[in-house]
């Protein structure tokens, strides 16, 4: 077994006292002062997450964009450039190799980001079906990612930008500049707040971290990332999606295209195929459930597994996403989920689970 990498922020959150654990094939920080704490520091003020773990992949060519609409779910012909698009990776039965960010820098220029523990697999699938004359660089090792998320995170991004970001529109993003070198700033996240994706080199990791933190940042870990990707229903590669999952069930609809071919097409676009669909589930308690626990109507059958739970610190209750037969998915419908310890009662939910997010605002409110 390879040993973990550790990202350039490692030291930084050893001094801040985080606790940390393997995460995607590097050592991570789990929290700080506390998933809690962290969680609503985001939902109310602003909070930074060290992403550097994840993947930077750049393509360049006159076949670039056809070469990729032919591997990723999403439309890509319409992006502008400066635009940016969530889609995923499928491999020829309609299952996720991984999810990802298209993001279009020039009409034959584009960046890919991916998911820290499939990043060798995904570059290599990538690399062996583009045209020759399409250009593939993995820049991961030389790339630091921060996700500055949050109501606040507009105003700190204004005073440490010199050009600022006032103008940016949500899953837009600008190539500007950060103590005399060339960064970029994407308005995208994983919270449902408002916020910012900065990749910088990475010698000016650890200065931008530490600016933001001055200005009132607090530091937050995976803990709180899941906590809040999970109240809105985003997915964590590795448990909603899956290589032998078809995307379709996923339920992210705006994401793949039914107007052109691309690998797994055939059956992603086949209602057919699909079986179950993912949806979230509010319980009726504090409890959590886990991934793998089983979900049952109220007559006790089986109709679906969990594949993320956990206590829910804006709704003030357990939640949980997880694959649920689709006759018995409706919105409302009554379930019981059997843990380990206890069966748990709960409703099917639609997503998100927590609506009041602010990713969506106009930044002029925020600044």
């Amino acid at each position: 077994m390879s040993e973990e990498k550790k990202t350039i922020l490692y030291d930084t959150h050893i001094e801040l006292g985080a606790k940390t654990a393997p995460f995607g094939g590097f050592i991570m920080p789990i929290q700080y002062t506390g998933i809690v704490k962290e969680h609503e520091a985001v939902r109310n003020r602003a909070a930074l997450f060290d992403t550097c773990h994840m993947g930077e992949f750049f393509l360049k060519g006159q076949n670039a964009l056809a070469d990729l609409e032919k591997l990723i779910t999403s439309k890509l012909s319409t992006l502008e450039n400066g635009q940016c698009r969530y889609g995923m990776l499928c491999n020829e039965q309609g299952g996720v190799i991984d999810d990802l960010l298209t993001y279009r820098i020039a009409e034959d220029e584009f960046m890919l980001v991916v998911n820290a523990g499939t990043q060798d697999n995904d570059f290599k699938w990538i690399k062996d079906r583009i045209s020759a004359a399409t250009e593939i660089e993995n820049r991961s090792a030389e790339t630091a990612k921060i996700d500055l998320q949050g109501p606040d995170s507009p105003k700190m991004m204004n005073a440490i930008l010199e050009e600022g970001i006032s103008e940016l529109r949500y899953f837009r993003f600008k190539e500007t500049t950060y103590k005399g070198h060339k960064i970029i700033v994407s308005r995208t996240g994983y919270t449902g707040e408002v916020g910012f994706e900065i990749y910088v080199p990475l010698e000016l990791a650890k200065t931008f971290w530490n600016e933001a933190m001055h200005l009132g940042a607090a530091c937050a870990g995976l803990g709180a990332r899941d906590t809040l990707r999970l109240e809105i229903g985003m997915p964590l590669y590795g448990h909603e999606l899956s290589e032998t999952r078809n995307a379709a069930e996923a339920g992210f609809a705006r994401s793949i295209a039914d107007d052109k071919d691309f690998i797994g097409s055939s059956i992603i676009c086949d209602p057919a195929q699909k079986k179950e669909v993912m949806t979230g589930i509010i319980l009726d308690g504090r409890r959590a459930a886990r991934e793998g626990d089983i979900i049952k109507t109220t007559s006790g059958t089986a109709i679906g597994a969990v594949t993320s739970g956990s206590m829910s610190p804006s709704l003030g209750t357990a939640i949980a996403m997880g694959y649920v037969s689709c006759e018995h998915a409706d919105t409302g419908n009554k379930v019981i989920l059997e843990t380990a310890r206890k069966a748990l009662e709960g409703t099917i939910s639609n997503l998100p689970m927590y609506a009041e997010g602010t990713a969506r605002k106009k930044l002029s409110r925020f600044l």
